[in-house]
C-alpha cells in the first residue's frame, strides 16, 4: 500500500490511519481495542514479534520499521517504558521522509521533557499530545482505562473518539504536559496511601485487631478510599504481592517522576520523598518485580530498613 502524499495527509481528519508503537503488557490490549472498535487501518511496530503476530491476526498490519509506520499512519500512538524511548521513537519519526501529523504519547513520561519534545516536534510539523493511562491490565483489555490528556481543546475533541475505544474515562486536563501531571500525581498519591495503609495495618495488628476487620471498618467511615479497598484489601490484607502486577520498579520510576516534577516547581515534598525512599529500599531488598504494596514488609519490620 502506497502512503498518500504529505500535503494530502495534512487535510485528513483524525479518523484516518492509525499507527501504534509499543505492544507490551498495556500497549497490546490497548491497540487491540483500536483494531477491533475503530474500523480504521492500524499499523503496528514493536521489537517483539509475538504481539505483532497476535494483532495482525486480529486485523492490524505490521510495519517493518518506525519510518515505514510513520509513512502509513497520520496518527501514531506510543505506549513505551519511559520518556527516553519516547524521544528515540519520535526522533525516528521526525527523520522519516513522510511524517505523521500527530503523535499521542500514552506512556508515563517526564513533564519537562514532554514539553521540550513537543516544541521539537512542532518544528518538524508534528503535534504531540500526552495521554497517559491509569488502572490495570484488565482495564486495558476491557477498554476501561482512565486516560488523562494534555492537548488543545481542538486536539482533544478530535482524539476523544479514538481514546474512548481504550478508556471509559477520558479527561482533558489542560495543555501539553498536563495529562502527565495528573497521571504522575495520581500515582504518587496511590503510593503514599499504600505507605500510610501499611503503617495503619501494622499498628492495628500489633494492637490485637484482625487486619481484614480493621480495613472493613475503615472502609465504612471517612478513611475509605479506592486504594484501601483495592490495594489494601486485595494485597496488604492477604499479604500477596505477585510479580508482573505494577511492580516496585514501575512504582519507583513514577515516584521519581513526581519528585522531579516537584523540583521543577521549586517544592520540597516530605511524604512523597519518604515514600520514594521506601520504594527504593523495597527494591534493594529484592522485591523489584513484586507488586508495589510489598513495601509493607519493610514497614512492619519483617525486612530491616537498615539492611535493605
Amino acid at each position: 500500500m502506497e502512503p498518500p502524499p504529505q500535503h494530502e495527509r495534512q487535510k485528513m481528519t483524525s479518523k484516518s490511519t492509525i499507527g501504534f508503537v509499543g505492544l507490551g503488557v498495556m500497549g497490546e490490549p490497548m491497540c487491540a481495542n483500536l483494531v477491533r472498535k475503530s474500523g480504521l487501518p492500524v499499523w503496528v511496530f514493536d521489537q517483539a514479534h509475538e504481539p505483532i503476530a497476535r494483532l495482525v491476526g486480529q486485523g492490524a498490519s505490521a510495519a517493518p520499521s518506525l519510518e515505514a509506520l510513520g509513512a502509513q499512519a497520520d496518527i501514531v500512538f506510543l505506549s513505551l517504558p519511559s520518556i527516553a524511548q519516547v524521544e528515540t521513537v519520535c526522533t525516528a519519526l521526525m527523520a522519516a521522509p513522510i511524517k505523521p501529523r500527530l503523535i499521542v504519547d500514552m506512556s508515563t513520561s517526564d513533564v519537562a521533557r514532554t514539553r521540550a519534545l513537543a516544541d521539537k516536534l512542532k518544528t518538524a510539523g508534528i503535534a504531540l499530545v500526552d495521554a497517559p493511562v491509569a488502572r490495570t491490565k484488565e482495564a486495558a483489555v476491557s477498554g476501561t482505562l482512565f486516560i488523562t490528556v494534555g492537548a488543545t481543546a481542538e486536539q482533544f475533541q478530535s482524539l476523544q473518539p479514538l481514546l474512548s475505544h481504550m478508556g471509559s474515562d477520558v479527561l482533558h486536563c489542560g495543555g501539553t504536559g498536563c495529562g502527565q501531571v495528573v497521571k504522575i500525581l495520581n500515582n504518587i498519591m496511590v503510593f503514599m496511601t499504600v505507605n500510610a495503609l501499611s503503617e495503619v495495618l501494622t499498628i492495628g495488628r500489633r494492637s490485637g485487631m484482625d487486619g481484614k476487620e480493621l480495613f472493613d471498618a475503615l472502609s465504612r467511615g471517612s478513611a475509605d478510599s479506592f486504594v484501601l479497598r483495592n490495594h489494601g484489601m486485595k494485597s496488604l490484607i492477604p499479604d500477596t504481592f505477585p510479580e508482573k502486577v505494577f511492580p516496585v520498579d514501575y512504582a519507583l520510576k513514577d515516584a521519581s517522576l513526581a519528585l522531579a516534577l516537584a523540583q521543577q516547581v521549586d517544592f520540597e515534598p516530605h511524604i512523597a520523598s519518604y515514600t520514594h525512599d521506601l520504594l527504593a529500599k523495597t527494591k534493594a531488598a529484592g522485591f523489584s518485580q513484586n507488586y508495589h504494596p510489598a513495601l509493607i514488609q519493610l514497614v512492619d519490620g519483617r525486612v530491616s530498613l537498615t539492611e535493605a
